[in-house]
């Protein structure tokens, strides 16, 4: 179960690097690139406050662990979807924006205009897998930010019970649906859980395989399914830059807004042209633009990757409310 801890420290830090210069553009991190945790900047928070990255991640952990408290008991027959109570995980979105639960500081800030949607949707009796705008102008990455939970809850579940890949694919989707309901999002998050799994797997199982051989394999599998499926096919063309070559593109050519397609090719660029932790979210923070978000996703991958004792320990320490994070991840991984 360490990959938990590996993954969602990652990704935390990761946020907290990049939060202090959020909108910033590439221009400026070129002049002057952030080496370590700072502080203050965009938000005028101390150093280590993480965003509402991070918070919906702790969120969506919670409302996991409830799921499989609830739902799960050695004996019963459910599947995957019968397991997960997408209500109770958008409960936590609401009460993260309306009354400031997982966050360091006991308000929401940061808070992308599709999430905030979302929610009031849900706020307002929809039902949560509803709740997600499904126009051209809500495929930002606030669901991708999110959703490296349920990796780890489809692979160590799925060492309970049998899951298949309709059942993998169908809970991605549904859960990023909770804000972000538009196809492209929900195919970002696929192929972005699927690399995930084989990072998991890889680690657990002390592979030792190559990186690019592990995400070429979560991409692989990602296009295997969607091509089979009319409705993503159909939108696949916006994800032909996602191979495993994107990482011979020079960095010019590697945008780090925040449209959710950018923010995965942002990340996968970052993770094969760096060798390490360290190296791999600064990379993704001095992109420039939407960097918390950036350096997370990237930050979580990595994370799994490389371990925990390769994220720097004084960067984990900074963290605000650490051992809030602590027991939000150890409740979850004592789940399984």
């Amino acid at each position: 179960m360490k990959s938990i801890r590996n993954g969602v420290f990652g990704h935390i830090v990761g946020d907290a690097l990049g939060l202090p210069v959020q909108f910033f553009p590439r221009e400026d991190r070129e002049r002057e690139p952030v080496s370590g945790m700072i502080g203050y900047g965009s938000f005028n928070l101390p150093p280590g406050s993480w965003s509402d990255d991070g918070s919906l991640t702790l969120a969506t952990i919670d409302g996991l662990s409830k799921s499989f408290k609830e739902n799960y008991d050695d004996d019963n027959d459910k599947i995957l979807n019968e397991i997960i109570d997408y209500e109770e995980i958008m409960k936590n979105f609401s009460r993260w924006l309306n009354g400031g639960e997982f966050t360091p500081y006991d308000f929401a800030y940061d808070v992308g205009g599709a999430t905030m949607d979302g929610i009031s949707r849900y706020d307002d009796g929809c039902e949560a897998i509803m709740s997600g705008g499904i126009g051209e102008r809500d495929n930002g990455n606030g669901s991708l930010m999110r959703i490296l939970p349920i990796a780890f809850f489809i692979y160590f579940l799925g060492q309970k019970i049998q899951i298949s890949m309709d059942e993998r694919m169908d809970a991605v989707h549904k859960l990023s649906s909770l804000t972000h309901r538009h196809i492209r999002s929900q195919i970002s998050c696929g192929i972005y859980v699927n690399i995930a799994l084989e990072f998991i797997d890889n680690f657990e199982n002390d592979k030792g395989r190559d990186l690019e051989d592990l995400i070429s394999n979560g991409i692989q599998k990602s296009m295997r399914y969607y091509m089979k499926n009319p409705s993503y096919k159909k939108e696949l063309d916006h994800f032909r830059r996602v191979h495993i070559d994107i990482q011979n593109l020079p960095k010019d050519e590697i945008k780090s807004g925040g449209y959710t397609i950018s923010s995965l090719e942002a990340s996968i660029w970052c993770l094969l042209n760096n060798y390490n932790y360290k190296d791999t979210v600064l990379e993704a923070v001095n992109l420039g633009d939407d960097t918390d978000t950036t350096a997370c996703i990237v930050g979580g991958l990595a994370g799994i990757y490389y371990g925990y004792e390769e994220i720097p320990k004084d960067w984990i320490d900074e963290l605000a409310k650490l051992d809030y994070i602590n027991e939000i991840v150890d409740d979850f991984s004592k789940l399984f």
